[in-house]
């Protein structure tokens, strides 16, 4: 009788996109890295706008030494690594502005870092930029990718867990 009383009802989270811009399934991304799934599920962005911005409540748990990328952790335990750009780690933090510092506390929509895309575009391979949970492979969650193929940063849903 009490059993259906004290069940967790299952949550689902919302993955909101980093960056304004075109999305496309990880698949998609030039880099076997990403495409194959390596650093984990998640999804990708062509952007179209120079500001990216938390996509999640959470803590900021990396921010790379050539700025190119930054992690973060929900309360849930979800570790999300946005990585701006393909071969950027080569252009030693040109271009990005980061805003944040590793223990900050951010909401969704907080502003992360400030790209110079025009910079950046002839410098390396590709903008795209991947958004990929990196221990997705732990635990039973379902990742499904939005339907939209257009983002609002902050705004849509590119990503839902269950």
């Amino acid at each position: 009788m009490f059993k259906n009383l004290f069940k967790k009802t299952p949550t689902s989270l919302q993955i909101k996109a980093p960056v304004t811009g075109e999305i496309l399934p990880l698949d998609k991304v030039p880099d076997p890295v990403f495409s194959q799934k390596m650093m984990g599920e998640g999804v990708a962005i062509i952007p179209k706008e120079e500001t990216i911005v938390a996509p999640v409540e959470g803590t900021i748990i990396q921010i790379a030494p050539s700025k190119h990328a930054i992690g973060l952790k929900t309360v849930d335990g979800l570790e999300i690594l946005i990585h701006v750009g393909l071969e950027t780690v080569s252009l030693d933090g040109e271009g990005f502005n980061v805003l944040v510092q590793e223990g900050d506390h951010v909401s969704v929509g907080d502003k992360l870092m400030v790209v110079d895309f025009d910079f950046i575009r002839n410098k390396v391979p590709h903008i795209i930029t991947p958004m990929v949970i990196t221990n997705s492979n732990q635990g039973n969650n379902k990742f499904d990718l939005t339907i939209e193929t257009e983002c609002e940063a902050g705004k849509t849903s590119v990503l839902t867990v269950n």
